[in-house]
């Protein structure tokens, strides 16, 4: 069985070297090195990093669906693809590249949040469970046929913690897959398309917390769901900050939406229906810390507004 492997971030490394060991990839295909942090150096995906470790041909092109990247792909004589948070779209002509499929590692249970962010909005969505789908890949937004989808409890995970679960169980599940397509025994289920949700790109500012709109629930959910990046933030005196870990409180006390009501060892703020605990911050320029660690060197004064 040769396989062209389709991966970026570190979600897709697991995956990749449960499939080298397994059946050794032939071309591992991922982003451009891009410029990170405050230096702006040039880094690699950590995709290429294992890659290279494990002694594998990388391909990262500026894109996929350029001719030039046809024929490199056309070369390889794969009978499959896997793909899991590449970054590109694959056009038709490339997805018809491999001798058996295309395959994509989608982190939800389909239909349910087909698109950029499965991840992050199963959680700020509230969903009780996630999952993983493996799921044939076609010209439409993630509506391939569907070959096995198993589910996970996500109750209280962070998007961290959940990303860890999605490749390792989507690691069992593509391992599972080529086992039964190399006996035979492989059945594709078709998505039903009126059941569909969709998970929407993330960007900068999902993550604004508005305390005049948001429940505490919603805000500890959206916290969860963004963790560590882009992350949910507020203002203080002006200031934008990132709130990495935050529970709720119960309280009757009457104040201010958005209000600071308490400071010791956590900051509580006023919600809609009770209180929000923030235990962790970082304020531009810093590391996380938690609020004890914060309050060593910086104040924050009952009585002010964050998000004022």
């Amino acid at each position: 069985m040769k396989i062209v492997f389709f991966g970026t971030p570190e979600i897709s490394v697991p995956i990749l070297e449960i499939l080298n060991e397994k059946y050794k990839l032939s071309l591992v295909v991922t982003q451009q090195d891009r410029k990170k942090g405050r230096g702006k150096k040039l880094l690699p995906p950590p995709v290429k990093e294992k890659a290279l470790e494990l002694g594998i041909e990388v391909f990262q092109p500026e894109n996929i669906n350029s001719q030039e990247a046809i024929e490199i792909l056309k070369g390889q004589e794969a009978d499959l693809f896997v793909v899991i948070a590449f970054g590109q779209i694959l056009k038709e002509e490339v997805l018809n590249i491999p001798k058996l499929y295309a395959i994509n590692i989608h982190a939800s249970c389909l239909p349910k949040l087909r698109g950029a962010a499965p991840i992050n909005r199963a959680i700020i969505q509230g969903h009780a469970t996630s999952g993983v789908s493996i799921m044939k890949m076609e010209r439409g937004l993630d509506t391939g046929d569907v070959a096995l989808c198993e589910e996970i409890d996500i109750s209280n995970l962070n998007a961290e913690e959940l990303s860890e679960k999605i490749s390792e169980l989507g690691s069992k599940l593509i391992v599972e897959f080529i086992e039964n397509l190399k006996a035979g025994k492989v059945r594709f289920d078709k998505q039903d398309s009126d059941l569909a949700t969709y998970a929407d790109k993330i960007d900068k500012f999902t993550g604004y917390i508005d305390f005049e709109t948001m429940d505490t629930k919603t805000i500890c959910n959206l916290v969860r769901g963004l963790y560590k990046k882009p992350a949910a933030s507020t203002t203080y005196k002006g200031e934008r900050f990132k709130i990495l870990k935050a529970e709720p409180v119960d309280t009757d006390v009457k104040a201010g939406l958005g209000e600071i009501i308490e400071v010791n060892k956590s900051l509580v703020v006023k919600t809609l229906d009770g209180a929000l605990s923030i235990l962790e911050v970082q304020f531009p320029g810093k590391r996380i810390m938690t609020i004890e660690e914060h309050l060593a060197g910086n104040e924050f004064v009952k009585g002010e507004l964050l998000g004022g």
